[in-house]
């Protein structure tokens, strides 16, 4: 058997990332898939109600819902989504901790951002501090 090189298809179960549109930045199921360039996505754990969405703005994640049956309503997504317990494993992914701590470091103040500059020089400083020290032990 040959390994294909796409670890993630599209299938009716597979939990996908919303990028862009309606719903944006949540994660959602795919319910149904309607053509090549289309599918129906519905998450009501989420808010994401149920929509069609291009596969452009969608990205697959490595989570599916086994016998997940195709067409389900939302009384069913949900029912589904929270057997698998979806959103606590993906908060224990490093691309949801990822995305929490690029909107953290966006929300910033001015004054936050300079005292984050100041540890990190004086963090910087600790390090090379001890580097040296050691370099200096290695050549005794």
């Amino acid at each position: 058997m040959t390994k294909g090189t796409f670890k993630r298809v599209v299938e009716v179960g597979r939990v996908v990332y919303v990028d862009r549109g309606e719903g944006e930045g949540k994660l959602a199921v795919i319910v149904d898939i309607i053509d090549h360039n289309r599918a129906l996505i519905d998450c009501p754990t989420t808010g994401v109600p149920r929509h069609s969405h291009s596969y452009r703005r969608l990205t697959l994640t490595d989570f599916v819902l086994k016998e997940f049956p195709r067409s389900g309503g939302s009384p069913i997504v949900r029912k589904y989504f929270e057997k698998e317990n979806i959103l606590e494993k993906w908060n224990k992914t490093a691309w949801a901790k990822k995305l929490e701590n690029r909107k953290k470091k966006s929300a910033l103040t001015d004054f936050d951002r300079f005292k984050s500059l100041k540890l990190k020089k004086q963090h910087r400083y600790l390090v090379n501090l001890e580097e040296a020290k050691l370099r200096k032990q290695q050549k005794a």
